[in-house]
């Protein structure tokens, strides 16, 4: 059986992502979001959530290139003076494993955005971390054990095979591609230990930005049995902050792309159920 998740990630960056994703999700195939509790539209994407009830919203959770919930005072050894995570994802990792302050500070701002998303009386459908730094161990854990005390059930493992991206286009496999994938084991073993659920493929990871409404379709012909999560950043535009982060992303096609009505009729030629989180749990 093939069972597919729309999602779409960075809920709450700006009233532009949020605008798509309401759009997205009331005429399109979008049944999912993950918030980022600190954004800055974060209060206007809740409010949205609310006259929504059958969207389903999961915690997008942030320790890269982001906002923090904590104020810098009480986590100085992650954030900058303005509250912002860094970019350096190497760097970063490094950090987080090796440096028993770093990581209390860490665990902090983790067990902060969880609250954050609970004081928005949503209901917890899901987590991810942002730039999937949930594939970081510590981060991983720390994510999955907080989650747990407030009812976490289910959790993104970004595991993309190769072989419908190259039947739906032309896509090299790369040894990094390889590693990440045989990593996302352990991810794996640590939610299942914990007794929550998972999607068995992930979609969206070597075409991010760039989920036009021809390659999904193609995508939708070749989708593995099993579950799968096909994710998305969708915008109805593009103001300066994506594109002071994001400058080469296609917000608005992949806005399309969820709207289209070539895709949702490839989607049901396949014999591809729709499905969410709650489904599996």
């Amino acid at each position: 059986m093939k069972q597919v998740i729309f999602s779409a990630d960075d809920f709450g960056m700006s009233v532009e992502v949020n605008e798509a994703i309401e759009q997205a999700h009331r005429d399109g195939l979008l049944s999912t979001a993950s918030l980022m509790v600190a954004g800055p539209a974060a209060l206007d994407a809740v409010e949205r959530a609310r006259r929504l009830p059958d969207l389903h919203v999961g915690l997008h959770l942030v320790v890269i290139e982001g906002p923090a919930v904590l104020p810098p005072q009480q986590i100085p050894l992650l954030v900058n003076q303005s509250g912002i995570f860094p970019s350096d994802q190497l760097g970063l990792g490094i950090r987080y494993f090796f440096s028993r302050r770093v990581r209390q500070q860490l665990k902090a701002e983790i067990e902060a955005q969880f609250a954050a998303f609970a004081k928005t009386g949503l209901r917890l459908d899901h987590a991810n971390a942002h730039k999937h730094m949930h594939l970081h161990p510590t981060i991983g854990r720390m994510m999955i054990q907080c989650g747990k005390t407030y009812g976490l059930p289910a959790v993104r493992v970004p595991c993309e095979p190769p072989e419908p991206l190259r039947s739906a286009g032309d896509i090299a496999e790369t040894p990094g591609d390889t590693a990440l994938r045989l990593w996302t084991r352990l991810l794996r073993y640590q939610i299942h230990a914990a007794g929550m659920v998972a999607n068995d493929f992930c979609f969206g990871i070597a075409w991010s930005g760039h989920m036009t409404a021809d390659r999904i379709a193609a995508l939708a012909a070749n989708l593995p049995d099993g579950v799968s999560e096909i994710y998305f950043h969708p915008a109805t535009s593009k103001n300066a902050e994506l594109q002071r982060l994001m400058p080469d992303y296609e917000h608005e096609a992949e806005l399309a792309a969820l709207l289209s009505p070539g895709v949702r009729a490839a989607l049901r030629h396949s014999g591809a159920q729709p499905i969410t989180w709650s489904d599996l749990h």
